[in-house]
């Protein structure tokens, strides 16, 4: 049997980069699998290549959260997993300032709204839906970041967005614990994982090489992670074999952290 037979799923921020390669490795191990974005023609057309529905959702709005829910409810029965994916850097949209002195607080309250606010409604609306969840053990998985970890002066908004995540994790799975509910709560830390959001910064040819080795010298493998990597973690913290394991964070960096050099 596949890992995740039969698991009924949501994934977050799923039209590329990690929350595409976690959705595709969900489907690939049976679960049935609901991809959201905010980035509609792409989402239609990564969910239609693994014959899987979708359905847009923007994190930041309760209203989108619950026609998720009932869209769930109508197409599987129910909710086992949500991965809590979709987040911004701050900067897609220009180079404006996000260190603590210059940062504005329009930008600050962005970077929130999508990071954190966006988790907060993704757990709220699960614990919900996954009371009566059918598995021994429903799961939230929400992606943090390393940065969640240490701080980041020049993008302290993010810095501290992830830094939430990654306590509110703690709280959703003690919650969920006390009040006895078949749910745990864990966070994957990712950091260099090679995703879009890297694309301007690497060039083409002899400059994506040289780029790419410069941007991974101060990890300890000397190289980028891939989003299916942090998707296998994913499917473990999906699947059964973590039933016991809640409240846990996961830090996939090639060892970065471990040696204490700074985040990029």
């Amino acid at each position: 049997m596949k890992r995740l037979e039969g698991k009924r799923t949501l994934v977050t921020g799923a039209a590329r980069g990690i929350g595409l390669a976690i959705a595709r490795a969900f489907a690939h191990q049976g679960a049935r699998v609901m991809l959201t974005d905010i980035r509609d023609d792409a989402l239609r057309r990564e969910a239609d290549a693994i014959d899987q529905p979708h359905a847009p959702l923007d994190v930041r709005r309760e209203g989108d959260w619950e026609a998720a829910m009932r869209r769930l409810a109508d197409e599987f029965g129910g909710l086992d997993v949500l991965v809590n994916n979709a987040g911004i850097t701050g900067f897609e949209q220009s180079a404006a300032p996000h260190d603590p002195e210059n940062a504005s607080i329009d930008d600050w309250r962005a970077v929130h709204a999508t990071n954190l606010d966006g988790v907060f409604l993704g757990c709220k609306h699960a614990i919900r839906a996954m009371r009566r969840c059918r598995t021994p053990a429903a799961s939230i998985i929400n992606i943090g970041s390393r940065s969640g970890v240490v701080g980041v002066p020049a993008a302290s908004a993010y810095a501290s967005s992830k830094g939430a995540v990654r306590n509110h994790t703690k709280s959703v799975a003690l919650y969920c614990a006390e009040k006895r509910l078949p749910i745990r709560c864990n966070v994957i830390q990712p950091a260099a994982i090679l995703t879009p959001m890297w694309e301007p910064m690497l060039g083409d040819g002899s400059e994506r090489e040289a780029n790419l080795g410069a941007l991974s010298a101060a990890c300890p493998l000397k190289r980028f992670g891939t989003p299916e990597e942090v998707a296998q973690l994913a499917v473990h913290l999906a699947s059964d074999e973590s039933a016991y394991t809640t409240g846990a964070e996961f830090t996939i960096d090639g060892g970065t952290l471990a040696c204490g050099s700074p985040p990029r």
